[in-house]
Order: structure tokens, then C-alpha cells, then sequence
């Protein structure tokens, strides 16, 4: 007897399992478990998102990089500026043609970068007294200095100088050597 209430009962127990398998659930949309989305913030600053996803080195290499290429073309402008001289006639302190078309040119760069203060040297030929060739160099420095602030260049940011004779570009004595230290010469510094 003990054997068919063993029987029984696993039977019964058969018979609601089978039972409650098969009775029908309601269907129903399952509803994804998410996150709710961040509201958009219109104000998102960009670099502090870029800053976010890379790593403290990353900045630092990618900073050093644009601080390079920032000296690079600065130093590519000064370059520009100082690689040329301003040449003046003989016993002369007025701009010839050729001088406007340059300092056109070292004006543009003047005024779109402002960080740069730049001295202006006068210089003569070796004839003429020195007191004389101080006063020529500093007419031709100051006629270089007046162009460019007339061009849009802050006026503080030239220094005219002059050397005279004292600093020739060339050595000799004709009309070659003089054409050549006859210049305004430009000394740029990064403020």
C-alpha cells in the first residue's frame, strides 16, 4: 500500500505540473530595464568632453604638439621679418617704392600678431662723420618705425634705434659694400 500512495502522489504531483505549465499567461510587452536618458545640455562644452576621454599624458603630449606648431610659425614669421632689410638711397631717409612693398608686408604680420616688439635699427655707409651717420640712421629708423603705425602696427610695440656706421652688414668701400649698409634692420622679440 505504501508503494501505490507513493504511486498516487507522484502522479498528482505529475498532473499539476503539467497543469501549471500549461495554463496560459497574459501577454504582456516586456519593458526593458534602462537607464533613463540624460537630458541634453545645449551648454556641453566640448573641450571639457575631449578632456573627459583622454587621458591626463594624451593632453599633455597634445598640448606640447600645439605649443611647437605655435613656435614653429612664430619663428617662421620672425624669419620672415628679419630676413629682409629696408634699403635706403644714398644720404636719403625717404621710402623708395621697393621699402613701401616690404613694410607693407611686415605690417601685415605686425598686426596680426601682436606679441611681437621689434627694434628697429637705423644703419649708414661708413662715409660721413659719426655724428652725422647716428642722425641719418635714426631718420631712416624713425621713417620705418612711422610707415608701419600708419599701417595699423601699435606705435609702443616699435623701438627705433640707430647705429650709424657702427654695425655694417657688409665690409668694403664701393659702391657695392655701401648699397647693402644702407638699411633699416629689424630685431624681433616675443613679449
Amino acid at each position: 500500500m505504501d508503494r501505490i500512495f507513493k504511486l498516487a502522489l507522484m502522479g498528482t504531483a505529475i498532473v499539476f505540473l503539467v497543469w501549471g505549465c500549461s495554463k496560459e499567461k497574459p501577454e504582456t510587452d516586456p519593458v526593458p530595464k534602462t537607464a533613463p536618458e540624460a537630458p541634453v545640455d545645449s551648454t556641453l562644452n566640448l573641450d571639457a568632453l575631449i578632456a573627459d576621454t583622454l587621458s591626463a599624458d594624451s593632453l599633455a603630449r597634445l598640448e606640447a604638439e600645439r605649443l611647437e606648431a605655435d613656435r614653429a610659425r612664430l619663428e617662421e614669421l620672425i624669419n620672415r621679418i628679419m630676413m629682409e632689410d629696408v634699403y635706403f638711397d644714398y644720404d636719403r631717409s625717404d621710402l623708395t617704392e621697393n621699402a613701401k612693398r616690404l613694410l607693407a608686408q611686415v605690417a601685415e604680420i605686425l598686426v596680426n600678431e601682436n606679441r611681437f616688439t621689434v627694434i628697429v635699427e637705423g644703419h649708414t655707409d661708413a662715409r660721413g662723420t659719426e655724428d652725422y651717420n647716428i642722425s641719418l640712421g635714426a631718420r631712416r629708423s624713425t621713417i620705418v618705425r612711422d610707415f608701419l603705425i600708419a599701417y595699423g602696427v601699435d606705435g609702443r610695440r616699435l623701438v627705433p634705434v640707430s647705429y650709424g656706421k657702427e654695425r655694417p652688414k657688409v665690409q668694403g668701400n664701393d659702391e657695392s659694400a655701401y648699397s647693402k649698409n644702407r638699411r633699416a634692420h629689424f630685431r624681433v622679440t616675443i613679449e
